[in-house]
């Protein structure tokens, strides 16, 4: 059995399942993907989310506003607790910071952040976290808002070490997406080595992100069964261990939806 703990399942082009959301679950359920997290990045995106979990047992969602989104209404505490309370909801995000795409004025980004993880205290629920190009500014935030308190994930994770060890010790789990396949990845692939057996987990972010031997595809979630693989080799395991701690850890951090 494999999870996905992390995918953008209304954002995915159908064409290939005939245009069925069926099919591509069908499609999971035959690689052995018994569960998928299903994961927020606008205020109005929510509905599309929380319907696809409310349609399919095996999905769960999340609410968040991606610290790429603008445009859009802006989240407050009261916004992602009054959705999150929602019990098809498992998470709050995806939030962080991306300095990569926006590296400059980046106080909105920041006080968008402490405003979801604020809303995961108050919930109790865990975060969804991205960052990139933003480590520093991203740990001393969890710090400094107690995010140690419902935890969370730092997904598709393509950090150091030294950021990973951080994340660690407040109480995240780490999660590799298709780039711990990808060939220039040896530095991921090192950190993959490092986590322990109790914060690892893996995910698509589909429909980005396809690992190898399908680079360049539109991702889906039945390829997480890939990136595990990968993750086993580097780990000097086997698919069914990797897949049996990952969907522990899985329910330890989100519940059993």
């Amino acid at each position: 059995m494999l999870i996905d703990s992390h995918c953008h399942l209304d954002r995915i082009d159908l064409e290939k399942f005939d245009g069925s959301l069926d099919n591509l679950l069908a499609a999971a359920r035959d690689a052995g993907v018994v569960h998928m997290l299903c994961v927020n990045i606008s205020l109005e995106g929510y509905p599309t989310v929380r319907g696809i979990a409310e349609r399919y047992p095996q999905v769960s969602c999340s609410v968040g506003v991606h610290p790429g989104e603008s445009g859009g209404a802006e989240p407050t505490v009261e916004d992602l607790v009054t959705r999150g309370r929602d019990p098809l909801v498992a998470a709050v995000g995806e939030t962080g910071l991306d300095y990569h795409y926006h590296p400059d004025d980046n106080e909105w980004q920041r006080e968008r952040f402490r405003v979801h993880v604020r809303a995961a205290r108050e919930l109790g629920k865990p975060l969804i976290i991205h960052t990139r190009d933003a480590r520093d500014d991203t740990i001393s935030i969890l710090r400094e808002e107690g995010a140690d308190g419902p935890r969370g994930v730092m997904h598709c994770f393509t950090e150091t070490w030294e950021m990973a060890r951080a994340a660690l010790d407040l109480g995240f789990y780490i999660s590799f997406s298709g780039i711990v396949t990808f060939r220039n990845a040896e530095a991921l692939r090192d950190v993959a080595r490092r986590v322990p057996d109790d914060r690892l987990l893996v995910e698509t972010d589909a429909p980005y992100l396809a690992p190898v031997p399908h680079r360049g595809k539109t991702n889906h979630p039945a390829w997480v069964r890939d990136v595990a693989a990968r993750v086993a080799e580097v780990r000097g395991s086997d698919l069914e261990t990797i897949a049996e701690l990952t969907t522990r850890n899985y329910h330890a951090l989100f519940g059993r939806g």
